[in-house]
């Protein structure tokens, strides 16, 4: 049995759990319901978890799904949500506060964020590089702040990091890439730093493809879902550096050579004042 949008009521359960954790800023100490066994289910419950999220969509991430599940779920890359109250912008002589689930899974990653430069024809299904090329508006520097309140989020496969938005939290915007129309992912450069740690070092020809090619599928994915890109969406388009995880009261800087910094520091979620939504979960709708 499914509901009108397809989903199963065992998926729109689940759907609903992550909502509520994500809105009450509450942990799930267990996946709530079967974990899904394949991408399609894991998407599905996430087109359920969207429905009931109060907020619209703004842009999506881009994460890697790594060899061995590669393989054995046919694609590289998964892609979750990313909605317009989770967008920041960098605060002006301080770290900028990102909120993160006291126990549950937080990180940071270094991002070059793509903004979509016109709509996407409604029917076009399949993009070569060059056509996804052509509907990049601007590049910025960016930090994705993956999260989730079931802290073993990404322990049971990429099937169950879709079912909760892809593991996303929310996206730290910077400044505009110089030079980005050049292509040029050696230089993209990028280090990580949690707290006095060093965490890592890339340039963006650490993404398989590269960022063009992370945004390229992010193009055929929204076309397969019935929501074709939109300009102004923001395309996280994979981590540089790694995925640094991140406790509250610590501090990151992303350091884009040549660009910018990003300094931010994570807080404990607060619980969301979002009573209408609450009243639909309540009544099951």
């Amino acid at each position: 049995m499914t509901n009108r949008d397809g989903e199963t009521p065992a998926q729109v359960a689940i759907a609903r759990s992550f909502v509520e954790a994500r809105l009450g800023a509450k942990l799930l100490s267990t996946y709530p319901g079967v974990p899904p066994a394949n991408l399609d289910v894991g998407y599905a419950i996430q087109n359920a978890a969207i429905a009931l999220w109060p907020d619209e969509i703004a842009g999506w991430k881009v994460g890697r799904i790594g060899r061995g599940a590669e393989r054995e779920f046919g694609c590289d890359r998964l892609a979750g949500p990313i909605f317009r109250r989770s967008i920041l912008a960098p605060a002006k002589g301080g770290a900028t506060p990102f909120p993160v689930f006291v126990g549950g899974f937080a990180a940071v990653e270094a991002e070059f964020i793509f903004v979509i430069g016109k709509d996407a024809p409604p029917t076009k299904t399949e993009w070569s590089r060059d056509e996804a090329k052509a509907m990049v508006g601007t590049v910025l520097a960016g930090v994705e702040i993956a999260g989730s309140p079931f802290a073993g989020i990404n322990d049971y496969g990429p099937a169950v990091t879709i079912s909760d938005f892809g593991n996303n939290g929310g996206l730290i915007l910077g400044p505009e890439l110089s030079g980005w129309r050049a292509f040029d992912f050696e230089n993209w450069k990028c280090k990580a730093h949690i707290g006095a740690r060093h965490a890592g070092a890339n340039d963006a020809s650490s993404i398989p493809g590269g960022p063009l090619e992370s945004f390229r599928f992010l193009l055929e994915h929204c076309a397969s879902r019935g929501i074709p890109a939109r300009k102004g969406w923001r395309v996280s388009t994979g981590a540089v550096t790694g995925v640094h995880a991140i406790e509250p009261g610590e501090t990151a800087r992303l350091v884009f050579i040549g660009c910018c910094t990003i300094d931010c520091i994570a807080v404990p979620a607060a619980p969301a004042a979002v009573s209408r939504t609450r009243a639909r979960l309540a009544a099951g709708t």
